[in-house]
């Protein structure tokens, strides 16, 4: 029986575990580790000391369902809803912005409670406080280590934490990205920015783009090359399910080749700005082709950044 190790045990690690449990044909035994002391990750709840019964919300307060999605993933709905996980959500919340056809719904037991399902349904291992270090490749195994144990061994393992803490982790996965080939960060600006700043110099837009992206990825490492690319006229449409924002690793074979994409909605109307950032680092970490889910992205808008934002009327 194969062993899968699935790292992190939020939203994307429990969702992992119970879509392996229920759609693969083989058996599979599954691990999952957590860094934390519960399960959770962005979506976790907090109990008062004083009364079990009495929950906040840390992350996530409501999820809203989309039409997009609706039309997707509605078993995934139907599933929390028939559970009594999620019920809609009536109550007003002050600065809502409801688009038509948009749905939200709330967790009576807190939001985590739609992790703890999930993890229920998958039937694996779960342990807390594992904290993985480094993972090496021994006779065609993955090998690894956490802070506190011995390392164990695992035919799978699937890395759902968030990428910076990925980027730290240490072994034999470091090989998978080259000293001379670093990954490429792609931006794309919105069609507000574009239009504002269409007659600037490419120095200056490339400098606010950069300065923005520092508020979204601190830390990230210097650019070793930059190319910055105005769009002055494009296409008018809207593409669901594109990427905003796009890392790609590149090694010496196919097999090593990864690319990380958030799902959204990337318009081109006018005219757009496009940087394009190659960055030299050795810490570029995953395993062969492993899909990495991110929320963080996102495009950037003129009105993000206070000093450009329009005066009001």
């Amino acid at each position: 029986m194969a062993r899968v190790l699935i790292v992190g045990a939020g939203l994307t690690g429990s969702l992992c575990a119970a879509l392996l449990k229920k759609e693969t044909a083989r058996p599979l035994h599954l691990v999952v580790w957590d860094k934390a002391g519960d399960s959770g990750g962005r979506m976790t709840t907090a109990n008062s000391p004083h009364n079990p019964q009495s929950t906040v919300d840390l992350g996530a307060q409501y999820i809203t369902r989309t039409p997009h999605y609706a039309k997707k993933h509605q078993s995934f709905y139907d599933e929390l809803l028939v559970h009594g996980i999620l019920k809609p959500l009536t109550s007003p919340i002050e600065g809502m912005v409801m688009k038509e056809g948009d749905c939200n719904f709330v967790a009576p037991q807190g939001v985590s409670s739609i992790i703890k399902h999930y993890l229920k349904e998958s039937g694996a291992d779960i342990y807390f406080r594992q904290c993985v270090t480094q993972i090496n490749l021994r006779d065609d195994k993955w090998e690894v280590f956490e802070e506190a144990g011995s390392p164990e061994q695992f035919d799978i393992v699937v890395l759902t934490m968030p990428i910076p803490e990925i980027l730290h982790l240490q072994g034999d996965i470091t090989n998978l990205a080259s000293s001379e080939i670093g990954p490429s960060l792609v931006i794309h600006t919105t069609v507000p920015f574009g239009v504002t700043y269409l007659e600037h110099s490419i120095e200056n837009v490339q400098k606010l783009i950069f300065q923005q992206l520092e508020t979204i990825l601190p830390g990230l490492p210097r650019p070793v090359a930059t190319k910055c690319q105005k769009w002055r006229y494009s296409q008018n449409f809207v593409h669901r399910s594109a990427t905003n924002l796009a890392f790609t690793f590149s090694g010496e074979t196919a097999e090593k080749q990864i690319t990380v994409i958030r799902e959204g909605v990337l318009s081109w109307e006018v005219t757009s700005w496009l940087t394009v950032t190659k960055v030299l680092t050795r810490r570029v970490k995953s395993i062969q082709s492993l899909p990495i889910r991110t929320k963080f992205y996102q495009p950037i808008s003129a009105n993000k950044i206070p000093h450009l934002r329009k005066p009001k009327k």
